[in-house]
C-alpha cells in the first residue's frame, strides 16, 4: 500500500497487517489500540509484550506481521517504524441462549472483532553535521553562563528579600536574647 503525501511529492510507504476473527469484543480490543497508537513500533511491542490483558497477543501478533510485512515486501528500515493506525471493527457475533425461570430464555451475545494495524516509516529531517555541532556547542556556552548570572542574581534578591523583612537591626537582636536569659527561662 501506498500514499503520497503533499510535502515533496514523496511516497510514504504504508505496511499493513490485519486479523480478521479475534475471540473479544471491539471495545476490549481497542482499550489495547488506544495505548500504541503513534508510538513507535518497539515501545509498542514493549507495551503489548506487558500488559495483563489477554487480547494484548493477538494485538502483538498482529504487529509483528505488519513489521515483516514492512521490512519484507516494502525494505523499510525497522527502527523508524511507528504505528499510524490501529483499528478495529465488529465481525461475527456467535448467539447462544440460557434457560432462564417461568421458561424464558436469556441471550447470550459471543462478539468476534477484526484487528487492522498501519505501520509507516518516520522519517526524521537530516541537518548538515558542521552546522548541528556548532549550534549545539553554542547553546551550551549560552545556556551555562546564563545558569551562573540567573544563579547570582537570584542569592542577591534573596539576601535583598530577607533584609527588607526583617526590620530588626544586630544590636536589638542581641538586646532580644539577653532578656530572655536574665529571666531564667530556657530557650
Amino acid at each position: 500500500m501506498t500514499q503520497k503525501s503533499s510535502e515533496n511529492n514523496s511516497i510514504n510507504l504504508i505496511a499493513k497487517a490485519s486479523a480478521k476473527s479475534v475471540k473479544t469484543s471491539s471495545q476490549k480490543a481497542n482499550l489495547i489500540l488506544k495505548l500504541i497508537r503513534g508510538q513507535k513500533v518497539d515501545k509498542a511491542m514493549n507495551i503489548l509484550e506487558f500488559s495483563r490483558k489477554k487480547i494484548s497477543y493477538d494485538v502483538l501478533k498482529v504487529l509483528k506481521s505488519a513489521v515483516s510485512n514492512a521490512e519484507n515486501n516494502f525494505q523499510l528500515d525497522i527502527d523508524k517504524l511507528f504505528v499510524k493506525e490501529a483499528t478495529v471493527g465488529r465481525s461475527m457475533v456467535l448467539k447462544r441462549f440460557r434457560p432462564r425461570a417461568r421458561g424464558r430464555s436469556g441471550k447470550i451475545l459471543k462478539p468476534f472483532s477484526k484487528i487492522r494495524i498501519l505501520v509507516e516509516e518516520k522519517n526524521e529531517p537530516k541537518l548538515d553535521k558542521k552546522k548541528a555541532s556548532k549550534t549545539l556547542s553554542s547553546k551550551k556556552t549560552i545556556t551555562e553562563d546564563d545558569k551562573l548570572k540567573s544563579n547570582k542574581d537570584n542569592e542577591s534578591k534573596v539576601k535583598a528579600k530577607s533584609d527588607s523583612e526583617s526590620n530588626i537591626k544586630p544590636d536589638q537582636e542581641q538586646n532580644i536574647t539577653e532578656n530572655k536569659d536574665t529571666d531564667g527561662t530556657k530557650n
